[in-house]
């Protein structure tokens, strides 16, 4: 019988980061639900969809089956049983993703594919409605925060050591207003699940995030 994890949290608490290392250690699949959206949008953009026609969407989403794999320690993403984990960093490919985002239908045909890599396969899976709305059974839930400082602070370093201008009390602008929304948004909000474990990893590194994770794992049996 397979076993899930979800990770659910604010932007910039380190999901993705933390997610990998714990999949990694277990040697569970990761399953990167952006490149999934990616993928979703190299279909559409194939097709001639334009992002504004959400019923062409639906109805086209329908003849997408999209599956991630590991193959040499690599994750590689299908779409219709083609390996497209090349083609997914295109700009078309995430102007798409970003403009499907918001399209129900094709929420819900993702969340159901989500469901059925978890339903087949070991699996940590993070996001914002993980535990809530994807995989409301998991066998274990997470709730990875940080406080808006520490994650500006991560991310003036990350955009800082890039040699990208910025300024911190506009990213901790841009967190605060993200946070509203994700929260606030009509289909799947952020919010954390009654059954999940609340983990701030304000003052605490990925690895110490993850092996707390790794630990609450292990007393799950």
């Amino acid at each position: 019988m397979s076993v899930s994890i979800a990770i659910d949290g604010p932007a910039g608490a380190g999901k993705s980061t933390v997610a990998r290392m714990v999949a990694g250690k277990l040697g569970y699949i990761y399953v990167d639900t952006g490149a999934m959206y990616r993928a979703m949008g190299l279909f559409f953009v194939r097709k001639g969809i334009l992002p504004e026609d959400q019923a062409a969407m639906a109805e086209a989403c329908e003849d997408a089956d999209i599956s991630i794999a590991y193959e040499g320690g690599q994750q590689q993403v299908f779409l219709n049983s083609e390996n497209v984990t090349g083609l997914l960093r295109t700009e078309e490919a995430g102007k798409m993703a970003s403009a499907i985002s918001s399209c129900g239908a094709v929420r819900e045909k993702l969340v159901a594919l989500q469901q059925k890599l978890a339903a087949s396969q070991n699996v940590v899976m993070d996001g914002r409605d993980i535990g809530t709305v994807v995989l409301p059974d998991a066998d274990l839930k997470i709730f990875l925060t940080a406080s808006v400082k520490t994650r500006a602070q991560r991310r003036f370093l990350e955009l800082t050591q890039k040699g990208i201008p910025c300024n911190i009390k506009e990213i901790e602008a841009d967190i605060e207003a993200r946070d509203y929304q994700d929260s606030h948004r009509a289909i799947s909000p952020l919010r954390q699940a009654k059954d999940a474990v609340l983990l701030d990893s304000s003052h605490i590194t990925a690895e110490e995030a993850a092996a707390r994770i790794i630990k609450l794992h292990g007393e799950l049996a």
